[in-house]
């Protein structure tokens, strides 16, 4: 016979606004996002942490939302791509990934902006090797990254000349 989920309430701020939730303590934070919240942005890879594909901002930092659950988030601050996505359209990273073609079936794609969110937050000018480095632990099977890195760069000389404007 299986024991019935233990179900607890975790407050947290996701995208911005407050959530007051009832989770089965193992519920993962990809799935409550997903499932509880409706926001499919966060995709499901591996479940283990190893794709990337269901990274989030947690307090500003990337974290493997696969790995977490959700009732560890209590009082904390969770970001998903909907939470970086203005409301008038594409921010400029985004855009970056259109216009550099970054994306091909688009299912890291989410995961990798999130990433290159934290990695422009704390390096605003990275090198390409830096760039490299911060998206190391995102897989994708389709692009062979280059364009990846190349919207990143574009998204850096956006930000750069706009400063300058």
């Amino acid at each position: 016979m299986t024991a019935p989920s233990e179900r607890l309430t975790v407050r947290l701020t996701v995208n911005g606004h407050p959530v007051d939730h009832v989770v089965e303590a193992r519920r993962s934070l990809a799935d409550f996002l997903r499932d509880d919240l409706g926001l499919t942005g966060t995709h499901v890879g591996c479940e283990h942490g190893v794709c990337g594909a269901c990274t989030v901002l947690v307090d500003g930092r990337s974290a493997r939302s696969c790995l977490l659950f959700a009732v560890q988030l209590e009082g904390r601050a969770v970001t998903t791509i909907e939470g970086l996505t203005p409301a008038e359209g594409l921010s400029p990273l985004q855009e970056a990934f259109r216009v550099c073609h970054a994306m091909q079936c688009g299912f890291c794609t989410p995961g990798m902006i999130v990433t290159t969110t934290e990695l422009l937050a704390q390096e605003p000018a990275p090198s390409t090797e830096t760039i490299r480095g911060a998206i190391s632990g995102n897989l994708c099977m389709c692009t062979g990254y280059v364009n990846i890195v190349r919207a990143v760069e574009q998204a850096v000389a956006a930000r750069a000349a706009g400063a300058r404007a």
